[in-house]
């Protein structure tokens, strides 16, 4: 991989389409907003439906993040730069916009189903999986054709869309079976999580131009914690996963200072990107201590760990790298302005917000409105991203 700002080659007729990063990412801003206002709707039972006795509130909200968000942003940005990490092929314009096409249909379905049918819903669900399947094929087909000689990176990024594609059938079968959702921890932690690491492990030391060598068996390490932390999690060991939470948020820590990232130097990008990364290590330990401190006082704080990891690490990470790869793609230098890092503060605010929330909750404090504050918060901030943003990537205006 050379660089990301690349200047897209572009028909002003069809810029939109012109590259895979453009109708994801708006797509992804879009229904950041709709399942999450869906949520927040359905969870105050304001919206009620047929598909809501194999589908809570819950479950929709954690389902529609993973496939439906989260999934589209790693789509726009994997199509856009997997066969860079590679030295492969880039991906055809037909087969992306087949990708996209799948994924709004079945989004759509989706989120009418879960009010009216549950059969609608699972047609849905069912196509958001033939989709993440067709982008599994197509990086399947970019990896074996790589004329990289160091595959590691892409290959740990490929390996967990393996997972991801394979959680993403197993909770359709249990919804079917009216089994309960198992495949929720491996679709966080080894494909959303996991993911997610793999690329910023690969990107951030990259662009920081840290001349440490990473240790050999760091990516494993990782994986391999994250599968214990999975299978205890189903299996409901609070004790152990709280404990492999700690040790493994204290070895990336460790091993993230060792790489000796210069944040005072690096551009205002860069720093966010730094930020997002430390952010991993920081919700699991706190994630330990709030999971600890849930066995001995006997009460919940509402995923604490789940939404540090969701919101600090992912989150943040994809306002980075979207707006890196949104600018840099547009031909633009692809920089932090202002509202940028406001828009990163925002982020910030939202995980606080959602840290406050989950101490409200635990303690049984009288000040559930955070709930509201919270959520509406991240609608806030994806609107925000969308507004900022929308106009580079349907037509490649110029940032002032």
């Amino acid at each position: 991989m050379n660089n990301l700002s690349t200047k897209p080659k572009t028909q002003n007729e069809n810029y939109f389409l012109s590259q895979p990063h453009q109708p994801f990412f708006l797509a992804g801003v879009f229904w950041a907003v709709v399942v999450m206002a869906i949520f927040m709707a359905s969870y105050k039972m304001m919206l009620k439906g047929d598909a809501h006795t194999v589908l809570s509130p819950t479950m929709f909200h954690a389902y529609s993040l993973v496939f439906i968000v989260f999934t589209q942003f790693f789509i726009g940005f994997l199509y856009t730069t997997f066969s860079k990490f590679c030295q492969s092929e880039p991906v055809k314009k037909p087969y992306y916009i087949r990708t996209f096409f799948l994924f709004q249909v079945g989004s759509l379905l989706t989120c009418i189903g879960l009010f009216t049918s549950q059969a609608l819903m699972l047609s849905g669900m069912g196509i958001l999986f033939l989709g993440q399947a067709v982008f599994l094929y197509m990086l399947q087909r970019i990896f074996t054709s790589a004329q990289a000689k160091i595959k590691d990176d892409p290959f740990w990024i490929l390996t967990s869309i393996y997972i991801g594609t394979v959680a993403h059938a197993v909770w359709i079968m249990e919804i079917v079976l009216g089994l309960d959702i198992l495949a929720l921890p491996f679709a966080f932690n080894l494909y959303l999580i996991f993911m997610t690491f793999s690329i910023a492990q690969k990107i951030v030391p990259f662009f920081s131009h840290s001349l440490v060598k990473k240790r050999s068996s760091f990516v494993i390490s990782v994986f391999i914690a994250l599968i214990i932390k999975s299978i205890a999690d189903v299996f409901n060991e609070d004790i152990i996963e709280a404990v492999i939470s700690l040790l493994l948020g204290l070895y990336i820590f460790f091993e993230v200072i060792r790489w000796k990232l210069s944040f005072s130097q690096a551009p205002n990008i860069l720093k966010l990107l730094h930020i997002a990364l430390f952010w991993m290590p920081a919700a699991l330990i706190l994630g330990s201590f709030f999971q600890l401190s849930e066995i001995i006082l006997e009460t919940g704080f509402a995923f604490a760990e789940v939404h540090m990891l969701a919101l600090g690490f992912l989150t943040t990470i994809i306002i980075g790298f979207g707006t890196r790869v949104t600018l840099g793609h547009s031909g633009q230098p692809p920089n932090a302005d202002s509202t940028t890092l406001k828009l990163f503060y925002l982020t910030q605010i939202v995980v606080v917000f959602r840290i406050i929330y989950s101490l409200i909750f635990g303690f049984d404090l009288p000040m559930l409105w955070f709930f509201d504050l919270s959520l509406s918060l991240w609608l806030v901030l994806f609107v925000f991203w969308g507004w900022k943003f929308a106009p580079v990537l349907i037509s490649g205006k110029k940032q002032a």
